[in-house]
């Protein structure tokens, strides 16, 4: 005779009310307003201190607040808490900018006032946050981070900052000096968030416990916001950020007919987003999965071109990938257009590393000149060349993401095989530290490696940075030829860089590309990545951007106003 089941304890009859109640992990609270599935949660709203794990941080700080430029639809720079700025030189060849701040604009508590003293605080505290290098451009800013290296005194460090390129002339002025000219100032300052003010009139005198307590503890309406949206409350235990109108925001998004403002926002995480999605329980996700976009598309699934790249790297220092030639012949190799086929809904393949909806892009006839498909010519060089007898392994990251790698990787061996480049492939948990890992002889371990790089700025700088001798392409290239390629890449970038004109600065970036692309190919750019999402039909204005970052920043919806669920 079986046993009589035991009836459910209370831990389990509580567990069970939770699920069906709503729980704090799952989504499933009746909160009123728009909710949002997020990858991740902020580990900061202090966007002046800022966290090496920025990205996280993004959506709320674009939701909340603004930078002195924005980007236009065609990610060229326009005015934003800016009304205009000079430019100009100095006698000693920095370079100046004079920016006019718009005289309407008020913090979220609708009576502090935006003023230079703002961005000058903000900026000193970032010089001492965790990303302060991004702030070396600063005029002042190299002996305020050496002071910081060896441990100043604090009134040495406080006179350094009190020297550095970023002054108020008056209240609604503001001068800043960078060492050297730099073109690409102008567009990091439209979204990264560490030259976003602060609100002085309200953190002056606090101690710097005091204002980080204020940033990361939301409550009575602060901190202040410049966007649409404030911060309300930070549930870090039920991992959920709840955003609420800001009606004091001089950048109110446009309101179309029977259009309204969504009052109440709450972004949150959740490892069953889409399953909440199909519930209607959310109205916003992400569709991180490649997998998932294989089969018919919803109605509602929306696409973003990213100003992204991903791209086959090759280790210069192993043979036979130590010569150009080689290397070359093995991009000439690769069908990026088959490559890419029936992968995702939409794909952009391309043989150039900046994207072409970027400014500065190469135009279609310099992106012609780079290495493309040329199978016939890929086999006539790669014949015979010795150390192809054996397999080259090709490292990419393990596990699902909204990039196809393992198919690519899978497709890309079979392409390279055709012209007798025998792979292997190696899908690592611990892709980072696999890329970067020495052999005993000294050359990094693998031969090939896949990689996605972003944008973080609408320049392009932003994608030449990483192949720069200090950056983090873990290729080796640095050492070739003696290391005169790389010198005469990074003469190129720092002119483009100190360039004014922007058709000029276009040409010897043009000229970089090709070097790095064709001249030494030290990678095989293969597509340029988007990004997908399904968001309901009643939503209008929330996309993300083409930093891969979520935009809320238009955001209202149509009909009346969504109450709880």
């Amino acid at each position: 005779m079986a046993p009589l089941a035991r009836p459910p304890s209370s831990a389990l009859l509580l567990a069970l009310l939770l699920v069906a109640a709503g729980c704090g992990r799952c989504g499933f609270q009746p909160d009123p307003g728009v909710k949002v599935v997020v990858p991740a949660m902020p580990t900061t709203l202090d966007w002046s201190y800022s966290d090496p794990i920025n990205w996280a941080n993004y959506p709320v700080m674009l939701a909340t607040q603004r930078g002195l430029t924005t980007l236009a639809p065609d990610n060229s720079v326009r005015p934003g808490l800016a009304t205009r700025w000079e430019r100009s030189l100095d006698d000693v060849g920095q370079e100046v900018y004079t920016f006019h701040l718009r005289e309407d604009v008020r913090w979220s508590d609708g009576t502090t006032p935006l003023t230079a003293q703002d961005f000058v605080m903000g900026w000193h505290r970032a010089l001492q946050g965790r990303e302060r290098g991004e702030m070396s451009d600063l005029a002042g800013a190299e002996e305020v981070l050496a002071l910081q290296e060896r441990r100043a005194p604090a009134e040495q460090l406080q006179a350094a900052l009190s020297r550095t390129g970023v002054e108020a002339m008056d209240a609604h002025t503001l001068r800043v000096t960078l060492s050297r000219p730099r073109g690409y100032f102008l567009s990091r300052l439209a979204n990264v968030y560490l030259f976003f003010p602060v609100p002085s009139a309200v953190l002056a005198g606090r101690s710097e416990e005091e204002i980080r307590d204020y940033f990361d503890r939301p409550r009575d309406g602060h901190p202040l916001a410049l966007g649409p949206y404030r911060v309300e409350t930070w549930d870090r235990a039920g991992e959920r950020v709840r955003l609420v109108h800001n009606p004091h925001s001089a950048f109110l998004p446009p309101l179309g007919p029977g259009e309204q403002i969504v009052p109440v926002l709450t972004l949150l995480k959740s490892e069953v987003g889409p399953a909440l999605y199909e519930r209607g329980r959310v109205d916003f996700v992400f569709v991180d999965s490649a997998l998932a976009l294989r089969g018919k598309p919803p109605a509602d699934l929306q696409r973003e071109p990213l100003l992204s790249t991903y791209f086959l790297a090759f280790n210069t220092e192993r043979a036979p990938l130590d010569r150009p030639e080689v290397r070359r012949a093995i991009s000439q190799a690769i069908d990026r257009e088959a490559l890419m086929k029936g992968l995702l809904p939409m794909t952009r393949p391309g043989n150039e590393l900046l994207p072409p909806e970027l400014p500065g892009a190469a135009t279609p006839e310099e992106a012609a000149r780079l290495p493309g498909f040329s199978p016939e010519r890929a086999r006539e060089v790669l014949a015979g060349v010795p150390g192809l007898d054996r397999p080259l392994r090709l490292v990419y990251r393990a596990g699902d993401s909204f990039v196809p790698e393992t198919a690519i990787a899978e497709r890309l061996a079979a392409q390279l095989a055709r012209v007798g480049v025998q792979v292997t492939l190696d899908a690592r948990s611990d892709y980072s530290a696999e890329v970067a890992r020495r052999t005993p002889a000294g050359p990094r371990a693998y031969e090939l490696y896949l990689r996605r790089l972003g944008a973080d700025y609408a320049h392009p700088n932003t994608f030449f940075t990483l192949f720069e001798r200090n950056g983090l392409h873990q290729t080796g290239w640095e050492t070739q030829r003696g290391g005169e390629p790389m010198a005469r890449f990074e003469s190129l970038l720092d002119q483009a860089d100190a360039e004014a004109d922007i058709a000029r600065a276009r040409v010897l970036y043009a000229q970089a590309q090709a070097l790095l692309l064709d001249e030494m190919a030290v990678i095989a750019p293969l597509y340029h990545p988007d990004r997908y999402f399904r968001v309901r039909s009643f939503l209008h204005g929330v996309d993300v951007d083409p930093f891969n970052f979520l935009s809320l920043r238009d955001l209202r919806r149509a009909g009346p106003t969504a109450e709880a669920r």
